[in-house]
């Protein structure tokens, strides 16, 4: 049985967890940033736990996560 290949711009885009819970990094943060209020650019800063809907579907898209 061949190996299976993991979804690529899924994997760059996604992380795990120590505990097992997928992750994403917010949107909006990415250029344009001196017209968003620091209010604004706070809000979008760190990571996001994706819901168990969700991450049942990128768990599929990346079979080694």
């Amino acid at each position: 049985m061949p190996k299976m290949k993991s979804h690529k711009a899924t994997q760059k885009r996604f992380g795990v967890t120590g505990g097992g819970k997928v992750v994403r990094v917010k949107a909006w943060r990415g250029h344009h940033l001196e017209l968003k209020s620091s209010r604004r650019t706070r809000r979008y800063a760190g990571k996001a736990v994706l819901d168990t809907t969700h991450a049942a579907q990128i768990r599929r898209l990346l079979p080694y996560l």
